[in-house]
């Protein structure tokens, strides 16, 4: 005879998939709104009623055993049909209500998302919003988000994508450097100069800047000054003087307005990569989705008013140049 499921095993399920898909308990239990303990408990309860080890638990992280992906795999098929059916529920609804979850890389929403969200409630005051930021590659389904922000094209065809502004990315510095140590006219003077750079977290790997020169696209890895992990300091590094880094407009942008940072070689900038709003296909009918992507237009206009001030600033700097009698100098080499 076949055994009817139980609630508390149903719960151990679902805790068992959240923290399969996070590699933490910590992490799980964040996502379900519970202790980690609770999750831990209610695994240990999971592995004890099918007689199976789903983990092989060390200090530093959960790992999956053979039973337990195989485990994990049916799942997630489960909480799929189990998504399914509360997505067909609140395709009835005409007014988005209850809760959206957003995930987005950090620099995005810190300052572009995270100040629209008061007037996205105000316009929909029974929906609740739970925004995740972070720098890794989050697996929508898995995790049970609605809607994600990320840059560039679209990789996976299983989700509905929407482009918005282009996240164009150039290079600055500070007024004070440039009048200490010149202005480069072309990439290769960049030899001449400290750059900051900028390390993924979750790659360990530093950007590569990209530069158009004539008809070609030119990319390199600067033997750089200071390398920072984080985006907003990069541009606190150059705003205090430290030296050329390179930084997405609508982050440097603010600092261009203010006068702590201008644009440098801004003709060889190239064109950036869309900002994209992806979901699931069990989003689509979603009426939380469809006004929270609908709203995103306003959060990320094309062009975007920071491509403006870059503009703006670049212009200011060209102008200011000959008065200076700017040239490239220094000592620094690649």
């Amino acid at each position: 005879m076949t055994e009817q499921i139980t609630l508390e095993r149903l719960t151990g399920i679902v805790a068992f998939a959240r923290a399969a898909s996070y590699g933490s308990f910590t992490a799980a239990a964040q996502s379900l709104g519970v202790s980690p303990s609770a999750v831990s408990k209610t695994i240990q309860r999971l592995e004890q009623q099918l007689g199976l080890r789903l983990f092989t638990r060390t200090t530093r992280s959960l790992v999956l055993t053979p039973e337990g992906r195989d485990i994990h795999e049916r799942a997630v098929l489960l909480l799929r049909a189990a998504d399914d059916v509360v997505q067909s529920a609140a395709a009835v609804r005409s007014e988005p209500s209850g809760m959206l979850k957003i995930a987005a890389p950090l620099p995005i929403g810190t300052r572009l998302l995270a100040p629209a969200l008061p007037e996205f409630r105000r316009r929909y005051p029974q929906l609740a919003i739970d925004l995740r930021l972070n720098d890794r590659f989050v697996n929508l389904v898995e995790e049970g988000i609605d809607v994600a922000i990320r840059i560039g094209q679209l990789a996976d065809s299983s989700l509905i994508s929407r482009g918005f502004a282009s996240n164009r990315v150039g290079a600055f510095a500070s007024p004070s450097y440039l009048k200490a140590r010149g202005t480069p006219r072309k990439p290769e003077d960049l030899r001449d100069h400290d750059c900051v750079n900028f390390r993924y977290q979750t790659s360990g790997q530093t950007l590569r800047w990209t530069f158009k020169v004539a008809n070609r696209t030119v990319e390199f890895t600067p033997d750089a000054a200071i390398v920072v992990d984080v985006s907003d300091a990069v541009v606190e590094v150059l705003a205090a003087g430290g030296g050329i880094g390179m930084a997405a407009s609508w982050i440097a942008a603010p600092y261009v307005e203010r006068g702590l940072l201008v644009p440098v070689l801004e003709a060889f900038s190239v064109d950036g990569s869309p900002i994209t709003a992806v979901w699931p296909e069990s989003r689509r009918a979603s009426p939380n989705v469809k006004a929270f992507v609908a709203f995103l237009e306003e959060v990320f206009p094309s062009p975007g008013p920071w491509d403006a001030a870059i503009a703006a600033g670049a212009l200011r700097q060209a102008r200011a140049a000959p008065r200076r009698g700017i040239s490239a100098r220094g000592s620094r080499r690649h």
